[in-house]
């Protein structure tokens, strides 16, 4: 196998001769990740249900098969986390015989079990024996992108910007990751980190702010452009939100959202309209953001999701779309859920340790 050595080819970096198929990866948009350097595919893998996950049930073979389909067609950006289960583990098994040099990974350090008093651990020692966790299960030397993860459960600001960070700095001195990022779902928080930060931060991840219900995110695309910092978006259907199945019973959005998403799935059903492809279109639209992560463990998803970002909406589905957006949840007062799930959290691990009895 060959790895494309010419920009001009119109081939990215990532491409592998006689691994790709050439006529996918040419038909794939690429776009600057910040100021990295590298050019990632609009739209990345999120491997988030290698666990299983949203009520899923799916094998290591649907896994691996999906990985493999997906990186063949041209996408070159994958996203994991200890936080996700058995993901890195699944992922570390799909990514055998795979070059090294076809994809982009990265993980995150900070959030990590589902027992309350274990979820979160921004300590140096934690991040880094966490992450040498990572690359083992990775089966990888090195990853490109290292990311804090969920920073805003941190008990206070100075808890990244004075451990967390310097921590994640050190494991990139130490050769093992390209990039560093923080991830979370309030962005004004992570800009403040940020903008307060002495380690340099190279990506900035938040997710479902960049919905049918919420596209919040693309106000701050100016910021990031102006600071060189790559931004990248996540979870187009709001976290199960916008489909018919409907969200999780842990979904964080308010009652009024919850209802309104519930009134645009009837509404799509009515029109013989599809809700997800509706929303993932409105996302993987926005050319302003260079990469939006999707869950995908089986390959008709990624094949239906490569689908909806090169086919352009019918005229029919462009009207239900604008009419949801502006209809159904143009007049939502909580378009997002920002502070209820940090709230809840702090509530219940002090119940749990006995804390203000």
């Amino acid at each position: 196998m060959e790895k494309a050595t010419e920009q001009s080819s119109g081939l990215p970096k990532t491409y592998v001769k006689g691994f790709h198929d050439d006529d996918a990866v040419r038909r794939m948009k690429y776009s600057a990740l910040g100021n990295t350097g590298i050019e990632v595919s609009a739209l990345g893998f999120g491997a988030s249900p290698f666990d299983g996950g949203y009520n899923q049930t799916v094998t290591d073979e649907d896994c691996t098969r999906s990985l493999r389909a997906a990186l063949t067609s041209g996408i070159n950006y994958i996203d994991t986390a200890p936080w996700y289960g058995r993901s890195e583990e699944v992922l570390g098994k799909a990514l055998k015989g795979i070059p090294r040099e076809a994809y982009y990974i990265a993980t995150k350090v900070g959030r990590y079990k589902t027992d309350i008093t274990k979820m979160f651990d921004f300590s140096a020692e934690k991040i880094l024996s966490g992450f040498d966790e990572s690359l083992r299960k990775l089966g990888l030397d090195y990853v490109d992108v290292i990311q804090v993860h969920d920073l805003e459960f941190a008990p206070n600001p100075e808890k990244i910007l004075s451990e967390a960070l310097p921590a994640v700095r050190a494991i990139q001195e130490s050769g093992r990751a390209r990039f560093i990022g923080i991830t979370g779902y309030p962005v004004k928080e992570l800009k403040n980190i940020y903008l307060r930060s002495t380690v340099k931060i190279d990506s900035i991840l938040s997710y479902c702010h960049l919905c049918l219900n919420d596209s919040s995110l693309l106000e701050h695309v100016p910021f990031m452009e102006e600071k060189g910092v790559a931004l990248i978006n996540a979870s187009p259907l709001s976290m199960g939100l916008l489909t018919p199945r409907g969200p999780p019973t842990w979904h964080p959005a308010p009652d009024e959202l919850r209802e309104a998403a519930a009134e645009a799935v009837l509404y799509c059903q009515k029109q013989g309209v599809d809700l997800p492809k509706l929303a993932m279109s409105f996302t993987l639209s926005q050319e302003s953001i260079p990469v939006t992560l999707v869950g995908m463990s089986s390959v008709s998803e990624v094949e239906r999701n490569l689908s909806v970002l090169h086919q352009e909406l019918t005229a029919k589905e462009k009207e239900v779309q604008e009419y949801i957006i502006k209809n159904i949840f143009g007049p939502v007062d909580m378009k997002s859920w920002e502070n209820r799930e940090v709230a809840k959290y702090w509530k219940k691990l002090k119940a749990t340790l006995g804390e203000g009895k």
